[in-house]
């Protein structure tokens, strides 16, 4: 696969896995792609920066000047998608719906 391709494929996985998320819709299964989106970034962009994510390198009369970023905030983000799979996206999400809908149908049956 080119790396064109790949790009594109990452866009769309962050794309469309945060509009889930924000929805609460399928939240386990969408966390998997962004799971690896972010792994990939953390050990082949992130890793050679360190950990922290502002590397504020000097400041001049002009202003500062920032450095790389570290993979601090894609643990972060990691940790978040974690969170959303283990705590469940909440009553009012679209899983919760969901989830009431299915209780109801298998109640039905």
């Amino acid at each position: 696969m080119g790396k064109s391709r790949l790009a594109w494929i990452t866009i769309l996985t962050e794309i469309l896995g945060e509009i889930l998320v924000l929805a609460g819709a399928l939240v386990p299964l969408v966390s998997i792609p962004m799971a690896i989106v972010l792994l990939v970034a953390i050990f082949t962009v992130h890793l050679p920066y360190g950990f922290s994510s502002v590397k504020l390198q000097e400041i001049t009369p002009h202003g500062a000047h920032f450095g790389q970023p570290g993979y601090e905030t894609d643990l972060l983000y990691l940790a978040c998608l974690v969170a959303l799979v283990l705590g469940g996206s909440g009553p009012l999400a679209v899983d919760g719906w969901l989830l009431r809908r299915s209780r109801a149908w298998l109640a039905r049956g």
